[in-house]
């Protein structure tokens, strides 16, 4: 009985999440007219024309393709840099390096929008105005901080006495990072991997601010066109969000163990 209140509230966050998704499939499924008359019913005549229709469009996978070069470039990106940053923090001693971690953790409290003009003239100065490097380089660096910071309390709880062993085997430093040390931190890389692709796929500031030509543009930036374009449309709109948000969510269902259990071992690790 103790944990009925819990599960109580853990049912209404439940409903919350999922009523609107759920209502926005249906609304897919109706003409504009009904969705007017029928708000929260159920379709009268099940209408898959406003799926097939935007599953029929290259526009729309070419979307698609584009947040997924953009994610996977970013996200392998931030967890190269990131590795060796981490593990340069946790495993070596030199001066300067708590204020310099210090100053990769400042990069969480520096907010985007303040960087946009300067980021933008940046950009246009390298020509990287309509490329994807003018989006993946940005987000990884902002991706940084918290991914140095995941890694890094990853790697000190590594036991120095894997690192001992592996160097009178002969071992260099790189050798244990890249043989034994990335082995064992495949939970906390998974986690912070999935992190950089969610906030990567949903990233729509920094797309909208990078590309003008509409070849490049991503799933969001594609979202706020359709709904313009299709205004009036509701039905349609709906339609189109849920498409939208589909790759993100089978992701998501797919990773959800992997994110779960990297958070996890990093908590309860030592």
């Amino acid at each position: 009985m103790r944990t009925l209140p819990l599960h109580v509230i853990l049912v209404a966050v439940g409903a919350v999440m999922v009523v609107p998704l759920v209502y926005a499939v249906l609304s897919g499924f109706k003409s504009t007219d009904e969705l007017s008359s029928n708000p929260f019913g159920l379709p009268e005549h099940w209408l898959t024309g406003n799926y097939t229709g935007i599953l029929g469009s290259g526009d729309f996978w070419r979307l698609v393709g584009n947040s997924t070069l953009i994610a996977v470039g970013t996200t392998v990106l931030v967890v190269a840099v990131s590795a060796l940053a981490a593990f340069s923090f946790a495993r070596f001693a030199f001066r300067g390096r708590e204020v310099l971690f210090t100053v990769f953790t400042m990069g969480l409290m520096f907010p985007f929008a303040v960087a946009a003009l300067p980021l933008f003239l940046l950009l246009r100065y390298l020509d990287l105005l309509d490329n994807p490097l003018g989006v993946i380089l940005p987000q990884a660096a902002f991706g940084l901080p918290m991914t140095i910071i995941i890694l890094r309390g990853f790697f000190r709880d590594i036991p120095g006495e894997l690192e001992e062993a592996a160097t009178l085997d002969g071992c260099s430093s790189f050798g244990f990072f890249w043989r034994v040390l990335l082995p064992m931190a495949r939970p906390a890389l998974g986690t912070v991997s999935v992190l950089a692709v969610v906030t990567s796929w949903n990233n729509f500031f920094l797309p909208l601010l990078v590309f003008t030509d509409s070849k490049w543009w991503t799933l969001p930036i594609g979202v706020q066109q359709f709904q313009g374009q299709y205004s009036s449309d509701y039905a349609r709109v709906f339609a189109y969000l849920v498409l939208a948000m589909v790759p993100a969510l089978a992701f998501y269902s797919v990773a959800e163990r992997q994110l779960v259990g990297g958070l996890t071992a990093g908590a309860t690790k030592g």
